[in-house]
């Protein structure tokens, strides 16, 4: 029956994959398309690396067995996130460690599906569908995930871009994966038919237009004017977990950097801005409580008359903590505040406080109170415009963003503290970050304002482009006139279905892999995993496609 199956073409269809790679060649293939990933992203930002990465580790699994497909995309994620998450090591060189061991453990088990999928005739969607599944659940699980090194924050600065706007950070994972898969589809075919040349040409043309597609992307142009912003940043006297230590001298850096820009406006050098935003962090003492602390920033907006959006540390009557973005007004002081809504696990809360008591000292001392999450997005009206305001690690996360945008933000604001991670030079953390605030701004049609302690500080308009950025290291005020917006993006519209539909589209492929080799039996399931001398797979694309292979070597020829 498998035979006469297999010939009608009713149950699966054979396909004369080329060899697999053997180990040696595999191995050095998988670890090496992770670096290449990790130098797509900044500070190195090579973008077209990323495609390469993508097709390389699809290529290093195919036919692979299970447990060897597992370890080639581990050791894919070791070669990425190490290098990627170097800048952790200013916590502790065991934070950083165990963060890429978990990510690269979840690469481990999206190269399980691509290997699993690899018989599907469509197995360069199903890839690409797989990376946004495996990115969706990275960054939901464990302790509310972690999106850092999505796929779609490797191509801020490439033609792709545009496509975030359509169907957000999912969909420009997918097509940025897509594009290279079919140009690996057309590269591995080696049929020299006519037919199947034009296929190879197709193909080659399809990832071809799907790069240049994201150029044509419209951005929204409906909006109510602009608003002069002005960002601070006022340094820190140290960096790492001390940067704020001497958190008095923090307060007094911004508020002098304030001052100074208020000295300029007078003189005719600099406009007047509507509103001023402070970093996170640039008071880790609660304005509204210590006097001292409440008067540097009362004189700061009292000498340009206008507000002031303060990163503050907030005292509970509990005596928990906030991480929020306060308003302060010049004549009525304190006012709305935003309460940051993911904490970081072990940076500002212990997840276990209890079971872990004692056995971390260092925890205890740099985090002796957990911070309290809010559950508001952060509008906030401020100088006759909304506001969206995010602080640090947030802007990583797609929910949050869409959200305040959607509850009426013109303009998003990321209040950042990079000064913790970047002891020893590291700038990485902070050029990661800002590449993926210049995704938000075309992703949400919305310019964005991101205000660091240490650097880098930048304005960004709603096409991406950064019109004022500062150095690392340096106090700075950069001000300019934004572009507020109204309207959203299809993106905005379509909030999280196309992430659902394209994560559905890869468990479908995995179910009807998994089912299609369960009918084929023992020896095509075997052919399909690869033989023990790796000579032939099986699956259901057309054998023209992907070129021949010896005859009498898979299971296919041996039941003939």
């Amino acid at each position: 029956m498998r035979r006469i199956a297999a010939r009608c073409g009713t149950m699966v269809v054979m396909n004369r994959l080329p060899f697999r790679l053997p180990i040696r060649w595999a191995l050095p293939l998988a670890v090496g398309a992770g670096g290449l990933l990790w130098l797509a992203f900044p500070p190195t930002g090579w973008w077209p690396l990323a495609l390469v990465a993508v097709a390389g580790l699809s290529l290093a699994v195919r036919g692979q067995r299970r447990g060897a497909a597992f370890w080639l995309g581990t050791l894919f994620g070791v070669a990425c996130y190490v290098p990627m998450l170097e800048w952790l090591t200013n916590v502790t060189p065991g934070a950083w460690l165990l963060l890429a061991a978990t990510q690269a453990l979840a690469t481990g088990l999206l190269a399980l599906g691509l290997r699993t999928t690899w018989a599907l005739t469509w197995w360069p969607l199903a890839h690409a569908a797989l990376w946004v599944l495996y990115e969706a659940l990275r960054g939901r699980y464990p302790l509310g995930g972690f999106t850092w090194g999505k796929l779609a924050f490797s191509q801020s600065r490439s033609p792709l871009t545009g496509w975030v706007a359509v169907g957000g950070a999912p969909l420009l994972t997918s097509v940025t994966a897509l594009a290279a898969l079919l140009l690996l589809r057309a590269l591995l075919a080696r049929d020299a038919t006519r037919p199947a040349v034009i296929r190879r040409v197709g193909l080659a043309l399809l990832a071809t237009g799907l790069a240049l597609g994201g150029l044509v992307v419209p951005t929204p142009t409906t909006g109510t004017g602009t608003l002069t912003v002005a960002a601070i940043q006022g340094n820190v006297p140290d960096l790492g977990l001390d940067a704020f230590s001497e958190d008095m001298t923090v307060v007094r850096n911004h508020g002098q950097v304030t001052l100074a820009l208020a000295d300029r406006v007078d003189a005719g050098t600099a406009p007047r801005p509507d509103v001023v935003v402070w970093p996170e962090n640039s008071t880790d003492i609660d304005p509204r409580i210590d006097p001292s602390v409440g008067a540097v920033v009362d004189d700061a907006a009292r000498r340009l008359d206008r507000p002031v959006l303060v990163g503050a540390v907030l005292d509970r009557p509990d005596g928990r903590i906030l991480n929020a973005g306060l308003v302060w007004d010049p004549r009525t002081g304190p006012g709305e505040i935003y309460t940051k809504q993911h904490l970081v696990p072990f940076g500002e809360y212990v997840p276990w406080r209890k079971q872990l008591a004692g056995r971390i000292q260092m925890l205890e001392h740099y985090i002796p109170r957990d911070f309290v999450a809010g559950s508001d997005s952060g509008v906030l009206d401020i100088a006759g415009a909304r506001l969206g305001d995010v602080i640090c690690f947030e802007v990583a996360y797609d929910d949050l963003i869409r959200d305040t945008v959607r509850a009426g933000a013109q303009i998003i604001v990321v209040q950042t503290n990079n000064a913790t991670y970047m002891r020893g030079g590291r700038t990485s953390q902070t050029e990661q970050q800002l590449e993926m605030s210049r995704l938000r701004a075309v992703e949400h049609g919305r310019s964005v304002v991101v205000a660091a302690t240490s650097g880098v500080s930048a304005l960004i308009t709603p096409d991406g482009r950064t019109v004022a950025r500062s150095d690392i290291f340096v106090p700075d005020a950069l001000v300019a006139a934004l572009p507020l917006r109204s309207a959203l993006t299809v993106a905005d519209r379509l909030g999280v279905w196309p992430e659902v539909a394209i994560c559905l589209l890869a468990l479908g492929a995995v179910v009807t892999s998994v089912r299609r080799r369960a009918r084929v039996g023992v020896p095509a399931a075997r052919g399909a995993e690869g033989p023990p001398d790796g000579t032939v797979a099986v699956g259901d694309a057309p054998a023209s496609d992907v070129g021949p292979a010896p005859v009498g070597t898979g299971g296919a020829e041996r039941e003939r």
